[in-house]
């Protein structure tokens, strides 16, 4: 048997699409290596949110506490969750790439001596992972050599984990943490509200490029049909590196890698970088007044057009289409 940790990211007791991914992803890997799947939620007075996990068809949870826990902290996540890993001799340990899963995963893998894939898309019955490379346009099978590996998967390449009738057991363990070789500490945390849906869970994206020429056309131009659209907004790397927007919006290679119902791409040229974050969503509507633009070799519809033009006319179509 070959048994497999995930670990679930949460944010103020509330699970992201992302984490049932991985559990998703945790239960499928487990079911093809002939073991079970543990989920351990660290932090705090998790038990409410180690008892929502166990309706997920896992075969145990664990609500893995210390004050050190409290708010996510890499070097501390990484000393709690090896501890977990060698006490429960768990076969994998498994996350999501999100910004998160990135950050603690590579520690995790350094502190077990372990080998690790990240973004892997899908699990070989052979024990082999696929994994994208040069921004997707190669697909690897690698294989991972060890009694231990550690995993992060891409959140649009599994499906979520679905609730079942049953509860797995819930067992509360206190983390063993030294504070003492603690390096780091949470001073302060500042997080961007909005009202519109979280870029990584939403099922509509406008992003905006360099065509947009300027950040106050994100706000004039792309932010109207996003609200219209009831989307998350998100940019491409040249629009965030011109400062025109905050990195967070950035979808690509380098930021948030999505894969909504509907993606559309206003001003954006289709650089390799940015494509690779996108493409796999499952309507893609470009709008660039460049016919050549590598976009539209990705793009189920293309409107080849001024966006300065093209964008309000669409806001306002979208608006009669919903008095209608």
């Amino acid at each position: 048997m070959s048994d497999v940790l995930v670990f679930a990211e949460h944010k103020n007791g509330h699970l992201p699409k992302t984490t049932l991914v991985a559990l998703g992803a945790g239960l499928e890997l487990a079911a093809k290596q002939a073991g079970k799947c543990v989920v351990v939620a660290a932090g705090e007075g998790t038990e409410e949110l180690a008892a929502h996990l166990a309706g997920y068809g896992v075969a145990e949870v664990i609500a893995l506490e210390h004050p050190a826990l409290k708010n996510y902290v890499a070097d501390a996540h990484a000393q709690a969750l090896a501890a977990l890993a060698k006490e429960l001799g768990v076969q994998a340990v498994l996350a999501s790439a999100t910004a998160v899963g990135k950050d603690l995963m590579p520690r995790l893998a350094a502190r077990l001596g372990a080998p690790m894939a990240s973004e892997v898309i899908a699990f070989g019955e052979d024990g082999t992972l696929v994994r994208p490379m040069y921004a997707g346009n190669v697909l690897a099978t690698v294989e991972l050599s060890g009694p231990l590996r550690v995993i992060t998967v891409r959140a649009t390449a599994f499906e979520v984990a679905a609730r079942g009738q049953s509860a797995a057991p819930v067992r509360k363990v206190a983390a063993a943490i030294d504070p003492s070789a603690l390096k780091t500490e949470l001073v302060s945390f500042e997080e961007t509200k909005s009202e519109r849906p979280q870029l990584s869970e939403a099922r509509i994206v406008v992003s905006g490029g360099r065509g947009l020429k300027a950040g106050e056309n994100f706000k004039t131009v792309l932010e109207p049909l996003a609200d219209a659209l009831g989307a998350a907004m998100g940019a491409s790397r040249a629009a965030v590196d011109a400062g025109f927007v905050p990195n967070d919006l950035q979808v690509g290679q380098t930021g948030k890698v999505v894969a909504p119902q509907l993606y559309l791409a206003v001003g954006i040229s289709g650089a390799i970088q940015h494509l690779a974050g996108m493409k796999d969503s499952k309507v893609i509507v470009a709008v660039n007044k460049d016919e050549e633009a590598p976009i539209f070799n990705v793009a189920d519809y293309g409107l080849v057009a001024d966006l300065f033009k093209a964008v309000p006319e669409m806001v306002e179509e979208i608006k009669k289409l919903k008095h209608s």
